[in-house]
């Protein structure tokens, strides 16, 4: 199994070729980028920017050359960015959209067999972060964030409180600065 710092460089490297291919992924038509290298997950906007967080609120456990990497991956995306600004709205609202469906699936599924938070919560929450992370993104300027959406993502918490063990934080330990609890409190336990 990896370590921690292990997944974070692994992190480091999806997020460099994430960037590398923004533009291309913005102006197409598909939600679910496919890499081009094989070994790395679909991309999306969600999927960068849950990355970008991690890598920046953990960046003292980063070495100076994969501070340079963040910073290169960074100005990257932000430079697709530049002139599309209104094309990466649209692709956050539709993912943001996609990603509560998804994340509300998932919740329906737990409470009708209470196993499956028990064997994949771990993994199935990553759609939680992604969630959080394209709502920050969508709240800063010069976006616009559908009140629609955060409504239903507010609805799908209200319902997960109420079916929630408060416990240890779930995800690799060295991770948990870039996630107070305060914040991120689904991924501090479980549902029961």
């Amino acid at each position: 199994m990896s370590t921690d710092l292990e997944k974070l460089h692994r992190d480091l490297d999806i997020l460099l070729a994430m960037a590398t291919e923004m533009t291309e992924y913005l102006n197409s038509a598909v939600l679910y980028w496919p890499m081009t290298r094989g070994d790395m997950p679909r991309l999306t906007l969600g999927g960068y920017l849950m990355r970008q967080h991690r890598l920046l609120a953990l960046a003292n456990l980063l070495t100076e050359a994969e501070w340079g990497l963040l910073e290169t991956a960074v100005t990257r995306f932000n430079e697709a960015l530049t002139d599309r600004v209104v094309r990466a709205e649209q692709r956050a609202n539709e993912e943001l959209g996609v990603r509560a469906r998804q994340w509300g699936t998932y919740l329906n599924d737990v409470q009708r067999e209470a196993a499956l938070a028990a064997v994949n919560y771990e993994t199935a929450v990553e759609n939680r972060a992604m969630l959080a992370a394209l709502i920050h993104f969508l709240q800063g300027e010069p976006y616009r964030l559908e009140a629609k959406a955060t409504n239903h993502i507010y609805m799908l918490d209200q319902g997960l409180r109420n079916h929630w063990q408060v416990g240890e934080f779930i995800w690799p330990p060295a991770w948990q600065p870039a996630y107070p609890q305060a914040d991120y409190w689904w991924l501090y336990g479980r549902p029961r």
